[in-house]
Formats: C-alpha cells, structure tokens, sequence
C-alpha cells in the first residue's frame, strides 16, 4: 500500500486576483454599484449625463473659430450652435482688459516671476535660497504690472527697513510698545516720504518703464491681480487674529473678536463700495490712492476673517497635550507657536485654507459692479458691441472654464499637500 502524504512538499506560484476583485471593475462595483439604490442612481445619472452631452457636443463643435460677429454665425449654413470666434476676436481683451499691446509683456512677465517665487513656498525640495526671490517679488511684481519710476518699489522696501531700526532703537526704551513704533515710522514713511523722495531720486536718476494706470487693468489679468494678493495676504494676518482671539490679553482678544465678527457681518459688495466711495476720505488731502489698491485691501480684510475661523478651528482640534509638551520643553510662547502648535494647527485646516482661497478668488469677480472690467465685466462691454450683441453662452463658458483651472489647480495641490504631510500611517 503506497504511502500519502498530507504535508505540502511545493508552494504553488502567485495566482493573479479574480477580476472582480482589482482594478476599475472593483472600484465601480464598491462604488457605483454596491446597492439596489446606488445603481438605479448610476444608470439614471450616467443617462443624463449622456442626454446632456448629446445636445452639447454638437453646439460646441462648430466651424465658427474664425467669425467675426455673431451675424457672420447666423448666416453661414455650417454653423448650427455656438459662435467660438467671439473668443477669438476678444481673447486678447478677456486676457488683459485694455492693458497697452505694446507693454503686455510685463504681466507675462510677471505670471512667470510669480511661479518662480511660489514654486519654494509650495514644494520643500527646491533650494531655500529662493525663498529671498519669494519675498521681493509682491514689489517687483506690482512694478512691472503698474511701471513708473523704479526707484518707487525700493522706497517701500525701504520702509521696512526704516520700521526695523525704529524697532531697535525703541526696544530699550519702552520694551514691547516698541513694535508699535516701528510700524508707525513705517506708515509714516510710505505716505508721506515715498513721493517725495522717489520724485527727486528720479529726476537726478531716471530709471523706469511707462507707467499704465489701473483704468486699463483688467480681464482675467486683474482678477488674478487682486485673488493672488488677496490669498498672500489673508493668510498671515488670518494667523495673527486666529492668536488673537485665543489670547488671555483682554485688549487684544476683543479687538480680535470684534474685528471678525465685524467683517464677517458685511458683504463683500458693501466693503468693495466702501473701498470704491469712502476710503479716500480716510486719506490725507491730495493723496492719490489707486483703486485697484483699495479693492485689494478691503478683499484681504474680509478673507483674513474667514481666514481666522479657519485656522482658529485647526487650533481648538489641537489636543492640550502638545501645548502641555510645548511648556515642558521650555519654550516660550512665540516659539511653541511657531515650532509646534501653528504647524499641526495650520496640516490640519488645510481643507478650509484652501477651500477660503478658491471663494476668495472667485469673489473677485464682483469687482464689476463698482467698474473694474474683470471678465465678467467685460462679458457685457463684449455683448454690448455691434458685432457681437446678443451672444451669451460663449462667452461666460469660456471665462467658467478659465476660473475652473485656477480653481482646480489649488483644489489638486491642497489633495496633494494633505497626502505629503499625512502621519497617522
């Protein structure tokens, strides 16, 4: 009787997965089909979706890239949808608004500067170095948007500059206050010493490009003038009310509290009217204070507010332990801010950082209704010329598409940044 045995003398090879078990077929039958419901809802949705692309392939694909008025469309036989050559005809004007052709290749210019200074902020592996780049390039940048004299950019800096040895020489006098005196000499400077000083400096050296007033920005050029400003900007003074508001200094803490709930009560609109009507009274006489400039201002006041709720709830899901572990460390208030809590607070609120960026930029088209040409402005100066009256969805199609890769961008960047600092695996 021959001899069996039951102990596995050969391990077989790797079998590949069933089907069903990998791949797209997995994912659709997790995701798409796990239920009698969730598949009636994905036959139903892919069969809309499938309508909706019928009707609206064949009006977008049309021959009408070289039209040049809606009437030329809606006589050639061929055409039987949207007229695209609007957006051929006005490109130039939804890119730049009625920036001069001659000088638009300083906000070219300028787009590649600003990737070039952002590219060190957002990914770590690139030289530290370029973080100096980072820092001039808001006066560089608004140098090359704006011209003039070249003298003007340095003078501000300069302020900075003045504000710190002010710092300095205060700091032993009367210890803390001594900030305040620092950024008092430094407004100081700038609305009162800069004219002046950058007008004589000019005349013995004259060094500039042609100056372009604000009256000519405009498209998705000044859109993104004043959505890339205003995020720049939120988001350190957003930080600095989030403390604010948590401080134990009565004084501080109010201010903080009534300052957001304050701004967080008023429409944007309001704010963009105050910035359009009111804010020059605020001004010294005979001061001349652009209006780009002032819509800048009051679109960072109002995001740093949301901005500060954003972060303010980063730092309530923060644990008492770590700032428990920070005091055990011995660490002062400004460093364990710095170096342990604001770190974690800020991982943590990403979602809500860039979910404020992406409304914050789109807000920026309601600039319109106080007279500033962006795109959405521009939609009805185009529809209102003789060659293309009466055309609506080209046109707003074409700008959605434009706000949407922008908007995109900054949603597949805030996915990739939550991934890269992941620590709970």
């Amino acid at each position: 009787m021959s001899e069996q045995s039951y102990v596995r003398t050969e391990m077989l090879s790797e079998q590949p997965a069933p089907l069903g078990q990998t791949g797209m077929l997995k994912w659709m039958r997790e995701n798409l089909f796990s239920s009698i419901m969730n598949s009636i809802m994905t036959v139903v949705s892919f069969a809309v979706i499938i309508l909706v692309l019928m009707q609206l392939i064949p009006w977008m694909m049309q021959p009408s890239w070289v039209s040049g008025s809606l009437r030329q469309c809606l006589d050639d036989p061929n055409i039987d949808g949207a007229c695209w050559g609007v957006i051929r005809d006005r490109f130039n004007q939804l890119m730049y608004g009625f920036y001069p052709h001659a000088e638009q290749w300083r906000p070219n210019l300028a787009v590649v500067l600003m990737l070039v200074a952002v590219a060190p902020v957002l990914f770590d592996k690139l030289p530290r170095k370029m973080v100096w780049f980072s820092a001039i390039y808001p006066f560089l940048g608004a140098w090359l948007l704006w011209g003039g004299s070249a003298w003007t950019p340095i003078l501000v800096v300069a302020g900075f500059a003045i504000g710190y040895i002010a710092f300095k020489m205060l700091h032993n006098m009367v210890g803390n206050m001594a900030m305040i005196g620092a950024v008092l000499a430094a407004v100081i400077w700038w609305l009162y010493g800069i004219g002046s000083v950058s007008a004589w400096l000019h005349s013995m050296l004259p060094i500039g490009i042609e100056a372009v007033p604000s009256s000519q920005f405009g498209g998705f050029m000044l859109s993104m003038t004043i959505g890339i400003s205003g995020i720049a900007l939120s988001l350190p003074i957003g930080i600095v009310l989030a403390l604010g508001r948590q401080s134990d200094m009565f004084i501080i803490k109010t201010l903080s509290v009534g300052y957001i709930e304050l701004i967080r009560g008023v429409p944007l609109i309001t704010l963009l009217f105050v910035a359009s009507v009111l804010l020059n009274f605020f001004m010294p006489p005979g001061t001349n204070f652009d209006l780009i400039l002032r819509v800048i201002i009051m679109v960072t006041l109002f995001a740093a507010a949301y901005m500060a709720e954003v972060i303010r709830g980063g730092l309530a899901a923060l644990p008492v332990g770590q700032y428990e572990a920070a005091d055990a460390l011995g660490l002062d208030y400004w460093k364990s801010m710095r170096l342990i809590i604001m770190p974690q607070a800020l991982k943590i609120s990403i979602p809500g950082i860039v979910g404020s960026f992406i409304g914050l930029f789109k807000d920026t088209t309601l600039v319109s209704v106080i007279g500033l040409l962006d795109p959405v402005g521009l939609i009805r100066t185009i529809q209102g010329s003789a060659e293309w009256n009466g055309l609506v969805w080209e046109l707003f199609l074409f700008v959605s598409l434009l706000f949407w890769l922008f908007c995109f961008s900054m949603s597949r960047y805030s996915m990739y940044l939550e991934r890269k600092l992941q620590t709970s695996h």
